[in-house]
């Protein structure tokens, strides 16, 4: 039986919070990646290139430009052009008041839209909303919002014009979206800046009463969240770490006695706190 009034003091007491949020999160929160949803809404991109969901066809080698940037502004549409998700907004009126943190995989904006500071805010995988060098021939990233606006106004059968495919300011090589997925991910000034601000918020707080929360957080990248918290839990005195995970919620070290680990919906679970 999970207490979530005690879950709720133990938020309340917390000196600092470090929100640690995977894909899980944002699945939970109406955002799907999956093949059900994927055809929904994509058809065309099924039909043509045989798609099945939205995290494969990240990966499509398509022929060309046109094609490839068709595809992208239809998945920066659908997933970072729409309003603040409930689940997130819940979660920031649960932790607003509270000296926070955020480090996040998920790459579509919903802390930020939620209200979150954005400079509590570090998207470690980058963001949808900005594009990148393919070569990375320099250290920064530009905003692509109107760009993908203009393309999906002008897409015809799965391509943009030509003179919409994004080049490179500086070399004229082809522009990516700034996405790890390879040694050319750009971590520009902002990306240092809030690396920076989250090594010194940890810094800061480690000896103090530390709540670690960790939602939705898998396997996919373990060593940025899921393993770091369980380190940080094992090693600092006063760190508490709760998981939340509806498929795998055990720990590879040993930290039972500091740790919640509750395999429920994110959502639901953020719900039934807000409600104690």
């Amino acid at each position: 039986m999970i207490d979530y009034s005690n879950i709720k003091k133990l938020i309340h007491e917390a000196d600092a919070i470090v929100i640690g949020a995977g894909a899980g999160l944002s699945t939970s929160a109406g955002l799907d990646y999956g093949e059900k949803n994927f055809k929904e809404h994509f058809p065309e991109l099924v039909e043509k290139y045989h798609m099945t969901d939205m995290y494969t066809s990240s990966f499509y080698p398509f022929k060309t430009e046109e094609e490839k940037w068709s595809y992208w502004a239809k998945h920066i549409d659908y997933l970072y052009n729409v309003e603040a998700k409930e689940t997130y907004q819940k979660l920031y009126h649960l932790v607003k008041d509270k000296n926070y943190f955020v480090i996040t995989t998920n790459v579509d904006g919903q802390f930020l839209k939620a209200g979150f500071d954005p400079h509590k805010v570090f998207e470690v995988q980058g963001s949808l909303a900005k594009i990148q060098c393919a070569v990375a021939c320099h250290q920064k990233c530009y905003d692509d919002l109107p760009l993908v606006k203009e393309m999906l106004q002008k897409d015809k059968n799965c391509q943009i014009p030509t003179s919409l495919v994004p080049k490179c300011p500086r070399c004229q090589e082809n522009m990516e979206v700034n996405l790890r997925k390879d040694a050319y991910f750009v971590e520009d000034d902002h990306w240092h800046e809030l690396n920076q601000s989250y090594e010194r918020f940890l810094n800061d707080n480690k000896e103090k009463n530390l709540l670690l929360i960790e939602l939705g957080v898998g396997f996919n990248t373990p060593s940025i969240i899921r393993f770091p918290f369980e380190k940080m839990a094992s090693a600092w005195e006063k760190t508490h770490l709760i998981r939340i995970n509806e498929k795998n919620i055990d720990p590879v070290l040993e930290i039972t006695e500091k740790s919640l680990l509750i395999k429920e919906d994110c959502h639901q679970w953020i719900t039934k706190i807000l409600e104690q």
